[in-house]
């Protein structure tokens, strides 16, 4: 960073509300960058902990927001979203006109455009800003952001985008686009992790040696970006969420009501979010996505690594 940008950075203040794993590394990154970032989050304790790493905590998304030129929501839906900026001591009552709200929230892009909307009656700009990339990326300030928004949104947002992501896609002008771009994403994503611990299952079945599966799997055409990263997950055991079963619970759930909309048909992501929703049922809703793989396994009466062996009903 040349001193001229750092000076600039530093005249910038940024707000993040939703300090989670996503939301943490995005502060971070923003922090690392020389912006001056307030950090707020529905859990006191995650507030406290960006706090001791020097960062400033908030009590509310009002007081975070206050004086920001910059407001960043990395909350989990649109019902969220609009409470963060429409609630009680929500942002858009103490943003100074002019900031700019990124959303970073996965959501139906008709809720991005009413939320748009709303907010910029307000005289605020409002930022579509999905993001991919997981809390590694995250942490990096290297995710990938998917963005629809007005020209001033982007000049606005510049130094948070600059610094929390490794691409930013630019996708037009109108809110919801980058919505739209985002249930493109979790379409596949939600398929691909299923299909990645279906065969991971299949092949403990079969007996197989599951880390020698995984060696020749990454290195041949049945690959996929989520076999690669979720299926050492499951080779580990360690079903700790990093993305949960409840995600795509929802995001599968979007992408089906869209569909139906357009007299669209999605059976293979219809098929996939049944899977999640049994996995949900079974108790995994808040594990990491890769327990599908486990699920597969009870079903099956398949042995995955870290899975104590059960007699199995007949």
């Amino acid at each position: 960073m040349t001193p001229s940008a750092e000076n600039s950075s530093l005249a910038v203040s940024v707000a993040v509300i939703g300090l989670g794993s996503m939301g943490l590394g995005m502060a971070r990154s923003m922090k690392r960058a020389g912006l001056d970032v307030v950090g707020y989050d529905i859990t006191p304790a995650a507030v406290d902990r960006f706090a001791a790493e020097g960062g400033r905590g908030a009590a509310t998304p009002a007081d975070a927001a206050k004086d920001a030129d910059i407001v960043v929501s990395v909350v989990v839906n649109g019902e969220q979203t609009e409470t963060v900026l429409f609630g009680p001591q929500g942002a858009a009552d103490t943003m100074k006109p002019g900031a700019v709200f990124i959303s970073s929230a996965t959501m139906d892009p008709a809720i991005a455009r009413d939320l748009a909307g709303r907010t910029e009656a307000l005289g605020l700009h409002y930022l579509d800003a999905p993001i991919s990339g997981g809390a590694a990326k995250a942490a990096l300030g290297e995710l990938t952001i998917m963005a629809s928004g007005s020209g001033r949104a982007f000049d606005t947002a510049r130094p948070a985008l600059d610094a929390m992501a490794g691409k930013v896609y630019e996708l037009g002008e109108a809110a919801g686009t980058g919505a739209a771009f985002k249930m493109i994403n979790q379409l596949l994503a939600g398929v691909h992790i299923a299909a990645a611990c279906e065969a991971i299952s299949f092949a403990a079945k079969q007996g197989l040696d599951l880390d020698k599966v995984y060696q020749v799997i990454t290195a041949s055409a049945g690959n996929s970006w989520m076999f690669e990263n979720r299926v050492p997950h499951v080779l580990a055991g360690d079903y700790t969420p990093l993305s949960s079963i409840e995600i795509f619970v929802k995001d599968l759930g979007i992408v089906q009501d869209m569909a139906r909309s357009e007299r669209y048909p999605a059976p293979l992501a219809a098929a996939a979010l049944q899977m999640y929703l049994a996995a949900a049922g079974a108790g995994m809703g808040r594990d990491d996505d890769s327990s599908l793989a486990r699920l597969y396994a009870q079903l099956s009466g398949a042995q995955l690594p870290g899975s104590a062996k059960e007699p199995q009903s007949r």
